[in-house]
Formats: C-alpha cells, sequence, structure tokens
C-alpha cells in the first residue's frame, strides 16, 4: 500500500506496510480503485459537459464517494465494494448519453473497466491503479497527486454543503475535468501548476457553499457562555462539519 494524504504519514513520507491509522492494504487499494473508477466517469462527464449535459446526482455522488476515501473517514472494506460499482454504472450510463449527443470520448483504459466478482479481486485491481503511479517528471507526479488530495478536500466540503442543501455544479465541472486531466500523459508543468490552482478556487467555492449551509441552517456562531466543568458519565465529543448528522 501507500497513503502520504495526511500528515502522520510513517517517517514523514508515506504509510507503505499499515496506516499509522489503522488504515489495512486492503482498504487503501480499495480506495485507489474507487479513485480509478471515479476517473472513468469523470472523462465521459467532462465530455459530456462540453455539451452543456451535466446530472446533478452524479455529481452527488462523486462527491460522497471520492468523500469516503479520505484517511478516517471509513476503513470497512465492504463499504467501497458498491461505491465502485456505482461509478461504473453511472459511467456507461452516462457513456449512453454521449453517444446521443454524438460526443468523441478518448481512448482510455478506465472507459473499460470492469470491477471484479469478489473483494478480493477488486484488491488486486486497486493495487494495479494505485494512484502513487509514478511520472517521469517529478515535479508533475508532485503536482498530480495534490491535486487528487485536493480534490479529496474538495468533495468532502461539497458533500458537507450538499447535506445542508447547496450545491454548485461548478464544483463538480472542476473535478471531472481535474480526474481525466490525471490519467493523460501530455499535459507539461504549467498545466498541472493551473490545475492545482484552479483546485484551490473549487475548494474555495466549496467552503462558501458549506458556510451558507451552515449558517443558513443554524444560524451565525457567537460568542457564548459554557460550563467547563466535568459530569460523571458518558460523553459524546462532537468535531468536523456533521452538524446535521448531530
Amino acid at each position: 500500500m501507500f497513503c502520504n494524504q495526511c500528515e502522520q504519514t510513517a517517517k514523514g513520507t508515506g504509510c507503505t506496510q499499515i496506516g499509522v491509522c489503522g488504515k489495512q492494504p486492503d482498504v487503501a487499494a480499495l480506495q485507489d480503485l474507487l479513485i480509478y473508477a471515479c476517473q472513468g466517469l469523470s472523462v465521459v462527464a467532462f465530455e459530456a459537459a462540453k455539451k452543456g449535459v451535466q446530472d446533478k446526482e452524479t455529481d452527488l455522488f462523486l462527491y460522497k464517494a471520492v468523500f469516503s476515501t479520505l484517511t478516517n473517514v471509513n476503513f470497512d472494506a465492504a463499504r467501497f465494494v458498491p461505491l465502485i460499482h456505482k461509478a461504473v454504472e453511472l459511467r456507461e450510463c452516462m457513456k449512453a448519453r454521449t453517444a446521443s449527443l454524438g460526443v468523441s470520448l478518448p481512448a482510455c483504459d478506465c472507459l473499460k473497466f470492469t470491477p471484479a466478482a469478489d473483494l478480493a479481486g477488486l484488491v488486486k485491481q486497486g493495487e494495479e491503479h494505485a494512484i502513487n503511479a509514478v511520472d517521469p517528471n517529478a515535479d508533475v507526479q508532485s503536482l498530480k497527486q495534490t491535486v487528487i488530495y485536493g480534490i479529496k478536500g474538495v468533495a468532502a466540503y461539497a458533500d458537507h454543503a450538499a447535506l445542508l442543501g447547496q450545491y454548485d455544479a461548478s464544483v463538480a465541472a472542476y473535478i471531472y475535468e481535474a480526474f481525466a486531466s490525471a490519467l493523460r500523459k501530455d499535459l507539461d508543468l504549467g498545466a498541472w501548476v493551473a490545475l492545482a490552482m484552479a483546485c484551490g478556487k473549487a475548494n474555495l467555492k466549496a467552503m462558501e457553499l458549506l458556510d451558507a449551509g451552515n449558517t443558513g441552517t443554524y444560524g451565525h456562531p457567537v460568542p457564548t457562555a459554557v460550563p467547563i466543568g466535568h459530569r460523571k458519565g458518558k460523553c459524546i465529543l462532537v468535531s468536523g462539519h456533521d452538524l446535521k448528522d448531530l
């Protein structure tokens, strides 16, 4: 396995045997495979967008699927199986829609990807499509991974915002373009710098949506006096943005 998406990776370079967070190699492989499946979906969706076709439900699935691959979000291997299959199902549906519009899709192995029949097979496929595949240009490789990990953060904010009724098609449109670009071999350093900067803009939009969702639902936060003592018994620690879940 290989994971370097958080600040706690082994030796500060990446977890290669087991995640210091507890992530197992099979889960890491399934997460990479889900990203690969989402890239296939993105290739078709990006081309469809050029014809004015974008599907909100597909966008919302994309957010949820990519968000699930963030460290400490989900370590249940079985959880990724239906997400991988769903990504391929949506890819095929989008391919049918683009065919009727006369859209020409690029030659790409990800458009032919078929999930294995069992969990062990999926794990093997995930190992074959690991997101740390080395690019001949180290700088391009670095930016490519920066963009992919950045997209995971964008998707997390966009998913939280969507749960509160906030949605903007431009966020998913960026993810489709960037994921599709990550499969290309012809983009130079300047193109990847631009994609990384665009990731920052997409993230600002996603955070803007999340802020509107939170303040629109719960009001603007104000300084509030709270007790700082302790009480006997159990407690619930609330962290992050899942206020709706709470």
